[in-house]
C-alpha cells in the first residue's frame, strides 16, 4: 500500500504535468484538495511523533521581521548592519545553525529581526531541518527575502516554491469566501462576485474536506487553490520584501533586467558596504504599517517617551485596551488631537481610526 508521502508525490507530479485551463480546472481542483488533505494528515502524524530542537524564539519589540534566504546569501552580515547583534559570519554554507535575534531601533520603533537558518530546496519536506525553520517563520510580521545578486531569480523561484508548499501565501490576501455548514440541502453557492470556477468543482472540493452540506458565499473570482486554502484553514498570509544583496556586483543592465522580472518591487543593497540600507529600513517600516499614538492623562500631560504602537487602521478600542484592560468596558468617550482629528480635541467613539502621531485622551466611567 502506498504511503502518504508516495500519494503526495504522485499528486504533485500529476499537477505539474497538467496544464491549467477550463477543461482541466475541475481535475486540478480535486487534485489540489486531495493534496491539501494528505499534507494536513501527514503534519498531524508528525506532530504526534514530536520533533527535534526547533528554531522558535520569543517575540519582542513592536514587530518581528524574519530574514529568509539561501545559506551564504549574506543574512548574517545584514543582521549585524541593521542591528547591534553580531551573528557569526563566514564565507561557507550553514554558518547560522540557530535563530539569531537582533533589534532594529528606527524612527521610534523597536523592530525585532530574526536570522533563521538558510532555506534550501526541499525545506518544506524536511530537508536540512527545513520544517523546523519554516515553522519558526510563522511568527513573522514581515518576511525579508534576501537573494544573491548573481542567482536572484533561481533563488526567488526556489524559495517561493518552498514557502508555498509550507502553507505561506506571500503578498496575497485570503480569498473573500465564507463557508457555513448546514444540516441538509447539499452545497449552495452564492455571492456578489463571479466564482471563477464551476459550482460542481466547488462541491467536489468541499466533499474532499468531508463537507456535503453548506452555504458558500463567494464575493470575488477565485481559483480552486484559493478555495482549498480557505478550507485548509492553516495558511499564513504575509507581506514580503524582496532584497537583492551584493548589488555592487551587478551592471546597470543587470539591475534593470531584475527590476523588470520583479515588476520594480525589489530593493538592491550591499550589506557589506552599507549600500541601500537606509532605504531598506524605511521600506521595512512602511510594510509593517506601524503607527505611534501618544496618551494624555487627566492632568493634560502627554507621554511622549512611551507611545502606544498600533497597526494602521486600528481604532480607539485598541488604544483603550492597551492603556488598561478594564478601560474598554468602562469606556465613555475619547478626545483626539492630531492627524485623525477633524479639529483639536475632537470627541470620538471606539470605532474612530487613529493615525500616526495622534494624541489621545480616553475617559472611562
Amino acid at each position: 500500500m502506498a504511503s502518504i508521502q508516495d500519494k503526495i508525490r504522485e499528486i504533485e507530479e500529476e499537477i505539474a504535468r497538467t496544464q491549467y485551463n477550463k477543461a482541466t480546472e475541475h481535475h486540478i481542483g480535486v487534485l489540489t484538495a486531495k493534496l491539501a488533505r494528505l499534507r494536513k494528515e501527514l503534519e498531524a502524524r508528525s506532530a504526534k511523533k514530536g520533533g527535534g530542537k526547533g528554531f522558535a524564539i520569543k517575540k519582542e519589540g513592536d514587530a518581528t521581521v524574519i530574514l529568509l534566504g539561501f545559506p551564504s546569501v549574506g543574512k548574517s552580515t545584514l543582521l549585524s548592519k541593521l542591528t547591534s547583534k553580531q551573528s557569526r559570519v563566514g564565507s561557507y554554507e550553514f554558518t547560522t545553525l540557530d535563530t539569531i535575534p537582533g533589534m532594529l531601533h528606527y524612527e521610534g520603533f523597536d523592530i525585532q529581526i530574526l536570522d533563521i537558518p538558510g532555506i534550501i530546496e526541499g525545506a518544506s519536506k524536511g530537508k536540512g531541518r527545513g520544517k523546523e525553520v519554516l515553522s519558526a517563520a510563522r511568527s513573522a510580521d514581515l518576511f525579508l527575502i534576501l537573494l544573491d545578486a548573481k542567482n536572484a531569480i533561481k533563488q526567488f523561484n526556489a524559495i517561493k516554491k518552498e514557502l508555498h508548499r509550507a502553507g505561506f501565501r506571500v503578498n496575497q490576501q485570503p480569498a473573500d469566501v465564507h463557508i457555513e455548514k448546514t444540516s441538509q440541502g447539499g452545497i449552495a453557492v452564492m455571492g456578489r462576485g463571479s466564482t471563477g470556477i464551476t459550482k460542481k468543482t466547488i462541491a467536489t472540493i468541499l466533499n474532499e474536506f468531508s463537507i456535503h452540506n453548506a452555504r458558500v458565499v463567494v464575493n470575488e473570482e477565485i481559483t480552486p487553490e484559493q478555495l482549498v486554502d480557505v478550507l485548509a484553514g492553516n495558511r499564513k498570509y504575509l507581506k514580503a520584501l524582496y532584497v537583492i544583496n551584493k548589488a555592487d556586483l551587478l551592471t546597470t543592465g543587470e539591475k534593470e533586467e531584475l527590476s523588470d522580472f520583479f515588476g520594480g518591487d525589489v530593493l538592491f543593497i550591499s550589506a557589506e558596504n552599507g549600500e541601500g540600507l537606509e532605504e531598506l529600513k524605511s521600506k521595512i517600516l512602511e510594510n509593517l504599517s506601524l503607527i505611534r499614538v501618544f496618551t494624555m492623562d487627566d492632568f493634560g500631560h502627554v507621554d511622549r517617551e512611551r507611545p502606544l504602537i498600533l497597526k494602521k487602521g486600528q481604532t480607539i478600542a485598541e488604544v483603550a485596551k492597551k492603556i488598561h484592560r478594564d478601560l474598554l468596558k468602562n469606556f465613555r468617550y475619547a478626545q483626539v488631537w492630531g492627524p485623525s482629528a477633524k479639529f483639536p480635541g475632537q470627541k470620538v467613539g471606539l470605532d474612530h481610526k487613529v493615525a500616526d502621531g495622534d494624541v489621545v485622551f480616553v475617559r472611562g466611567k
